[in-house]
């Protein structure tokens, strides 16, 4: 049996909600993962995320074969032990990190320095799913190539195909029991998409990350190349838009009928002060804030709002103290983590086109947060 199945439990239109299950227990998509770059998500630890109701989280395989390494952490029994966290983990294979950091990508693999020293590294496809295995994750990713949009359209389909023989390259490399995904590439071209998709079905995949998004292309754009990939890929496996987290374009993706996200949104944005809530997003160190005695978000039912005041949070922010950072990625993460139980409870009752029109109808009052490439800086 297949490390990760995913089985469907209500469709409306494209939309779809249902179970994923993995070794290290069964989530209910969609679903939003935290990232957890390094081993830990940024404000927060591993059982804020159970109050929370994580049901997954995200770890960077780039990041963590270069600090501790992969086998320091195989070592000390595993990414799940290490990190002190239960439930399911997927790693990200480093495919990002081969459009932002600008290594020397050539057939083979990509090579790069350490963000941290600077040394020299090798990363190939096999290695890629070779420190995954050790990390032993619940899902691993395949080493693809992101190429940042706009971009000519023969550089686009050059990545594609190498990241379509790079799966090819990682599927002959998998050894472990954890399942490997393979990821969809083709830019904003929707047959680029469509033969991505196509041909990284074919090779029997138990799920598929749609990648190369949220890296400078318009919101039109994406939703062609969602759409395109989406139509080629089997209606029985999970579907991973890899790096969406604006709670619009989150929305807009499961209408399309995708089904995991991950992004740095809610962890970042919490550090710089700026909240995520019903009717908007907003900056608590504003002045208008020194005397609010109302919390972030009164619908809210985190823990944040139930006992904090946004007089409160600005005072920590503008005093420097770290607690602030902690309260507002708890609210943040709680924000998107309900917006994906709402989106779930829509597609059952067959109302997800209300549910979009309200959630983005309130948000609309306050400028919306924009889904920049530079979110996903800290992957």
């Amino acid at each position: 049996m297949p490390a990760a199945t995913w089985t469907k439990i209500a469709g409306h239109g494209r939309a779809r909600t249902g179970w994923l299950d993995t070794p290290h227990g069964r989530v209910r998509t969609p679903l939003f993962m935290p990232v957890g770059t390094r081993a830990a998500v940024r404000g927060v630890d591993s059982a804020d995320l159970v109050t929370l109701g994580a049901g997954m989280v995200l770890a960077n395989t780039y990041h963590l074969m270069l600090r501790p390494g992969s086998l320091v952490v195989s070592r000390l029994g595993g990414l799940h032990r290490f990190m002190g966290w239960g439930g399911p983990i997927l790693t990200d294979s480093g495919g990002f990190q081969v459009f932002s950091l600008d290594p020397d990508v050539d057939e083979e693999g990509a090579t790069f320095r350490s963000v941290y020293d600077g040394s020299l590294h090798r990363l190939t496809p096999e290695e890629a799913v070779a420190c995954q295995e050790m990390l032993g994750s619940d899902i691993a990713m395949t080493l693809d190539v992101c190429v940042g949009l706009p971009a000519p359209r023969e550089h686009v389909e050059t990545e594609m195909r190498r990241t379509l023989r790079w799966a090819e390259r990682s599927l002959m490399a998998h050894r472990g029991e954890q399942a490997l995904f393979g990821i969809v590439q083709g830019g904003s071209d929707p047959d680029l998409r469509s033969e991505s998709a196509e041909r990284t079905a074919a090779l029997g995949f138990p799920g598929f990350g749609i990648g190369g998004l949220a890296v400078g292309e318009s919101l039109a754009e994406r939703g062609v190349a969602i759409d395109a990939a989406i139509r080629s890929l089997p209606e029985g496996r999970p579907r991973y838009v890899m790096g969406l987290g604006d709670p619009e374009g989150l929305l807009d993706a499961i209408g399309r009928g995708a089904d995991l996200f991950d992004c740095v949104i809610p962890t970042r944005l919490a550090r710089h002060g700026r909240a995520l809530t019903a009717e908007g997003d907003f900056n608590l160190k504003r002045a208008e804030f020194e005397g609010d005695g109302r919390a972030i978000d009164e619908s809210c039912g985190c823990t944040t709002c139930a006992v904090y005041s946004r007089a409160y949070l600005r005072h920590l922010f503008k005093t420097g103290e770290m607690t602030g950072h902690r309260l507002l990625t708890i609210h943040n993460l709680h924000y998107l983590l309900r917006l994906m139980e709402g989106a779930a409870a829509a597609i059952e009752r067959g109302d997800l086109a209300g549910y979009t029109a309200a959630v983005t109808g309130r948000r609309s009052g306050r400028p919306r947060t924009p889904a920049t490439p530079n979110l996903r800086a800290d992957i």
